[in-house]
């Protein structure tokens, strides 16, 4: 089950409060002004700072 597009127009970087996309794959969401990915497991989104990877 894919993430509801509800969701994700409520969610929110947790570090800047900023707009979040979803990766082409799927398999994240990506803050373009902080460069990180937060990931997403079993269709739950992993937004914690700490679990976030820093994108190129």
């Amino acid at each position: 089950m894919a993430i509801s597009r509800d969701l994700l127009d409520i969610l929110a970087c947790p570090k800047c409060k900023g707009v979040i996309h979803l990766t082409d794959a799927g398999d994240g969401l990506v803050c373009d002004a902080c460069r990180l990915r937060y990931p997403i497991r079993e269709d739950i989104p992993i937004m914690l700072i700490d679990e976030a990877e820093t994108i190129g």
